[in-house]
């Protein structure tokens, strides 16, 4: 649209427009619990956000859950495409990557989707937050409570890339603490394992009473279909799904699903402002499930936009490690997350829920799914800020 305009008129447009970039998966193994949804809730953000005097304009990329892939796209959008922030990541193995190059860029990350601790651990920087949740908080939450219900001894499968194994070093940590034991694991090809027949074999063959699936999307699908195929669960074998989304409960149906539990730092039904904010999104995106990752694309634009107004939009664009210093100076609150606040290390802080799959019986309607088991409050749910490693933390 600026090219039929003047010069100076184009250039003072682009001056006072703020650039978005949803960087997404949108076919592969995390599509339904990001994918369209997340953009969705994107839009809404910037829709009522509106009127605040400057523009926002998003653009959405598909990056394959390929780090190279996503590290071009990101380059593009920042060099070429006056691209200010990026949202999403999806892969911790992608963010991890764009944040390297959001730093040097000098431009704003909001991971919604990745749960590498690391990202406000030792690979934190001054331009990058990590808004949902991490793998600290999972295996705390999720990890924890099955050790207390009597999984102590632990086998697992786990994706094969940074965020597995992130997943799998914080859960063995509080099985360990817990007096708990880890049997072994079997790494997982990402993306691209459909069969996860030999992995559940193997899991099986070690005696170990829980099988920890340190995996997500499509694969924690598959792997607790396979698992109910084999009759491993009426074996006596729990599954410990330290990663699943409501998309995920939604596609195996209560019958399979019942009785897992996950951690979830959303869930439509919470309260009167979850049930709200839900409502708006269906009206756009239609009758969807809707997981934390994707409220979260909602929550941290939201934000990022109110820091840019209060910051000023020349001084936003000139500098993202000043605009991510300014959302940490700001109280966050939305109708997704409630009121909140972001610690030195980029982590948002914001309570965890402690949920368990209900009974086909037991629900009311549609996404009626979850039934709430326990809650920990958000200074509890993030790892101390003192034992992450981030250069950023002042002892």
């Amino acid at each position: 649209m600026a090219a039929g305009l003047p010069w100076g008129t184009a250039r003072a447009q682009a001056a006072n427009t703020i650039r978005i970039g949803v960087l997404t998966d949108m076919s592969g193994t995390y599509r339904d619990v990001n994918g369209p949804v997340s953009v969705a809730c994107a839009r809404l953000a910037v829709q009522e956000f509106a009127g605040r005097g400057f523009d926002v304009e998003l653009l959405v990329a598909d990056h394959q859950n390929r780090p190279d892939v996503a590290l071009n796209i990101a380059r593009q959008w920042y060099d070429r495409d006056g691209v200010d922030a990026v949202v999403g990541l999806a892969a911790s193995s992608v963010a991890l990557a764009v944040a390297e190059l959001t730093r040097e860029k000098n431009k704003v990350a909001l991971a919604t989707s990745p749960a590498t601790s690391d990202l406000t651990g030792k690979a934190c920087t001054a331009n990058t937050l990590q808004w949902v949740y991490d793998t600290y908080m999972l295996a705390q939450s999720t990890g924890a409570a099955t050790v207390r219900a009597g999984g102590d001894t632990w086998y697992f499968l786990t994706a094969d890339y940074a965020f597995g194994h992130s997943l799998e070093r914080d859960t063995t940590a509080f099985v360990q603490a817990a007096g708990g034991k880890v049997l072994g694991a079997a790494r997982t090809p990402f993306p691209g394992t459909t069969d996860f027949s030999s992995f559940l074999l193997q899991a099986q063959a070690s005696r170990a009473k829980v099988i920890g699936l340190a995996n997500a999307g499509t694969d924690t699908v598959n792997c607790i279909k396979q698992a109910a195929e084999f009759g491993i669960t009426r074996r006596g074998i729990k599954l410990a799904s330290l990663l699943m989304f409501l998309p995920d409960v939604h596609a195996l149906g209560l019958q399979t699903a019942q009785g897992l539990v996950c951690t979830e730092t959303f869930y439509w039904d919470l309260n009167d402002r979850t049930r709200a904010f839900s409502q708006r999104v269906r009206a756009n995106a239609g009758q969807v499930p809707i997981c934390m990752i994707q409220a979260g694309e909602y929550s941290a634009i939201l934000h990022y936009l109110k820091a840019a107004a209060d910051l000023g939009v020349r001084a936003a664009k000139a500098s993202g490690a000043e605009t991510v210093a300014r959302m940490k100076a700001m109280p966050t609150d939305d109708d997704a997350f409630g009121p909140g606040s972001i610690r030195a290390d980029g982590r948002k802080l914001h309570p965890a829920y402690l949920f368990e799959v209900k009974k086909p019986e037991e629900s009311r309607g549609a996404f009626d799914y979850y039934k709430l088991l326990q809650t920990t409050d958000a200074a509890a749910a993030a790892r101390p800020l003192n034992e992450g490693g981030c250069p950023l933390v002042r002892s």
